[in-house]
């Protein structure tokens, strides 16, 4: 169970619809951002999507999942392509230029939902090619 759920979490991120990366999460996820706080629940993870959506526009590609035996724990490796589109916060300013950027995520899951999430990538290869 904890490899499709993974999936249709990273199919829902890729088709854009938050609604149904909800969907996949528990209620009291934790959701660990790369040089970032931690998010407690869906609603600060949703306003996390929203914020994303509005400054970048990321595809994932080349995927592969991987899960335990007992479906508990997974991760996953990607590529993001991306595109800045508005400048954020402390980063260098949007001028729409698009990233290639290797990523990974790790999760763990309690009764078919996804209980914590944590991805990583390198914010310096991301800056120099959006600088």
């Amino acid at each position: 169970m904890s490899r499709e759920t993974i999936q249709a979490y990273f199919d829902a991120f890729n088709a854009g619809d938050t609604q149904a990366m909800l969907e996949c999460l528990s209620t009291d996820v934790a959701h660990h951002v790369n040089e970032g706080d931690i998010r407690v629940g869906k609603v600060q993870f949703a306003e996390f999507c929203a914020h994303m959506s509005h400054c970048y526009g990321e595809t994932l590609t080349d995927m592969v999942i991987f899960a335990n035996d007992d479906g508990t724990r997974g991760a996953a490796e990607y590529i993001v392509n991306g595109t800045y589109l508005k400048t954020d916060a402390g980063l260098p300013e949007a001028k729409g230029q698009t990233y290639r950027l290797p990523a990974g995520s790790f999760f763990s899951l309690d009764d078919g939902k996804i209980s914590r999430v944590v991805t990583y990538y390198n914010l310096s290869d991301w800056i120099r090619q959006v600088s």
